[in-house]
């Protein structure tokens, strides 16, 4: 049976909060990748950063619902949402846009995980982690390459 170790991505490019949106925008471009591991000055993993990220920046700005009851106005949503939505909306670098709540995997667990965790998390890569260091990537088109091997 298969790992992720066996599929998985091992030169990994990496970008760093730093970097700005176009710079990421030419790494997936010309690379033909669809999101980034994001490590900060010493190498450790911090977050991810996807194609979604950049497309974010471009869609229409989302108003927070709210109810109006006794000359009150309740906030379905939280201010923080909307913050956040703003500051993608406007994010000039990387650490304005990507995720740093992350999803990891082992090098050594089953292709079968990587997939429940993909379609649980809808998610279309996972940083593999071993011991905490970053030792690759997996992503869905490389699950969709062993059914063709």
């Amino acid at each position: 049976m298969k790992t992720v170790a066996d599929i998985m991505t091992k030169e990994l490019i990496t970008v760093k909060k730093e970097k700005t949106v176009r710079e990421l925008a030419e790494l997936f471009v010309t690379h033909r990748i669809s999101s980034l591991p994001v490590t900060d000055e010493k190498g450790k993993l911090i977050g991810i950063v996807t194609e979604s990220d950049l497309v974010e920046q471009s869609k229409s700005l989302h108003l927070p619902t709210v109810i109006s009851l006794f000359d009150w106005v309740i906030y379905l949503e939280t201010e923080k949402s909307l913050e956040k939505e703003l500051q993608k909306m406007g994010g000039r670098t990387v650490e304005d846009i990507y995720q740093p709540e992350l999803v990891s995997i082992k090098s050594g667990a089953s292709l079968s995980e990587a997939a429940d965790l993909m379609s649980n998390r809808h998610i279309n890569s996972i940083p593999v982690l071993d011991d905490g260091n970053l030792v690759g990537i997996v992503a869905r088109i490389d699950i969709i390459r062993t059914l063709l091997a």
